[in-house]
């Protein structure tokens, strides 16, 4: 397939300037000022069905459409935040097909009527915002950003902005309280992005994924997109693949048809090293329920929804593997570790829940756990879900619930034996 994304594959340096443009690079802007009114632009995203790419899959224009028009001024925020264990698509567009995302933000931008565009890009990656400067400043020497865009009348500015290494920043709210220079937590909803965002403004905030696909559907059209993918999934995704695996990295491929777990994992992925058999999928990184590896969860079609039976979806599609050799319980223990750090201890669940979900698989792993701490982990969870402020709350019961429903036997075998293991 042409990839849509990923266009370094097909096109050798599409990241720069000269390339970008000889390859229909901001003709989508540029059809976007002379041929459409703003709320054409929004009807067209919205027509094309595109979702987003962050893991919510929300759809982008309607998200889009919930700006007021009468507010002043407007903004776009870029989350590049990308922190997801396992997630690492976001990096490869910025590195190598920077000038797509640019213009995509710019097309949203112009589609709400926006005055500026912030990146917010993750503080590790302060070698990568660095390069999005310097591409940039050539797209507003070429007129593509600044005053009077392409003689339309309307100017819009674009912006990096360095985040400091915070997960929860990741999340849209507390990423605006990060851009305004304030401790990044969550927001109490309502008021909502679209009305009351950055500095009370309204405010689309997008994943790099997601703008990045706008450039096609404005050039191609709302239909051509959605013959791409199935249904309610249209266009395509990139999977970031990692894990047990022979060829880890990043895989672009529609939603739905042929696009299976079974094909990502041992076609493109070229299957687990040393023959092993595979034993679990992470299908979303940490924060998505784990999937037993059965032959029906690897023969499902890959749609948004499409795993909500086993109480999990694609989120970011980070998708992590675990062969035979894996302790689950071991890697349940890491992943609320992780979560447990990353709190930011605005709300007590997730606060006091995730410190003590910590303390339960440390008791675990010395040796000091019986069959009743493998309940009150599964309860202490329980408690948690739907009273959080924020998705990270909600996301840190799926490790524990997930792998205790699945697989029971790892923590039997951890009680019994008194420690934890990755193999």
């Amino acid at each position: 397939m042409t990839h849509i994304l990923l266009r370094e594959l097909d096109i050798p340096d599409i990241g720069k300037m000269e390339v970008y443009l000889a390859n229909g690079g901001y003709d989508g802007l540029k059809k976007a000022l002379s041929d459409h009114q703003p709320d054409d632009v929004i009807n067209i995203v919205r027509e094309s069905g595109l979702r987003g790419r962050g893991g919510a899959g929300f759809p982008a224009g309607v998200k889009w459409s919930f700006v007021p028009k009468d507010v002043f001024p407007k903004y776009v925020c870029v989350n590049a935040d990308e922190s997801e264990p396992g997630t690492f698509k976001d990096r490869q567009l910025m590195e190598n097909n920077p000038h797509q995302l640019i213009e995509g933000a710019l097309i949203c931008a112009y589609a709400i009527q926006a005055s500026a565009v912030y990146i917010y890009i993750r503080g590790e990656y302060w070698d990568i915002a660095d390069h999005l400067d310097r591409k940039i400043a050539e797209a507003r020497k070429k007129g593509f950003i600044g005053k009077n865009i392409l003689k339309s009348g309307w100017d819009c500015e674009v912006y990096t902005h360095r985040g400091a290494g915070a997960y929860i920043c990741g999340e849209e709210t507390a990423l605006l309280e990060s851009l305004e220079g304030k401790r990044g937590q969550p927001r109490l909803r309502p008021p909502f992005p679209a009305s009351e965002g950055l500095y009370a403004k309204p405010t689309v905030i997008n994943n790099v994924e997601t703008l990045s696909n706008v450039p096609y559907i404005l050039v191609n059209g709302a239909d051509a997109y959605r013959e791409i993918g199935e249904g309610d999934s249209p266009g395509t995704k990139i999977f970031c693949l990692s894990g047990c695996v022979n060829k880890p990295g990043n895989y672009e491929l529609p939603f739905g048809g042929e696009t299976t777990f079974r094909k990502l994992i041992f076609e493109m992925g070229g299957g687990i090293p040393d023959g092993k058999q595979i034993k679990a999928i992470l299908p979303a990184g940490a924060s998505a329920a784990i999937l037993p590896a059965t032959d029906e969860v690897l023969d499902t079609p890959i749609v948004y929804g499409a795993f909500r039976a086993w109480g999990t979806d694609i989120g970011s599609a980070s998708v992590i593997v675990l062969d035979e050799m894996v302790d689950i319980a071991w890697a349940a223990k890491k992943m609320i570790n992780f979560f447990s750090h990353e709190s930011c201890g605005q709300c007590t669940p997730c606060r006091e829940g995730t410190y003590w979900l910590s303390r339960l698989y440390k008791r675990m792993d010395s040796g000091q756990a019986d069959a009743g701490d493998i309940q009150t982990m599964d309860a202490v969870a329980a408690q948690m879900e739907g009273k959080c402020i924020c998705a990270l709350g909600e996301f840190a019961v799926n490790p524990v619930r997930a792998t205790i429903k699945h697989f029971p036997e790892d923590y039997e075998r951890a009680v019994g034996n008194g420690r934890l293991s990755r193999r």
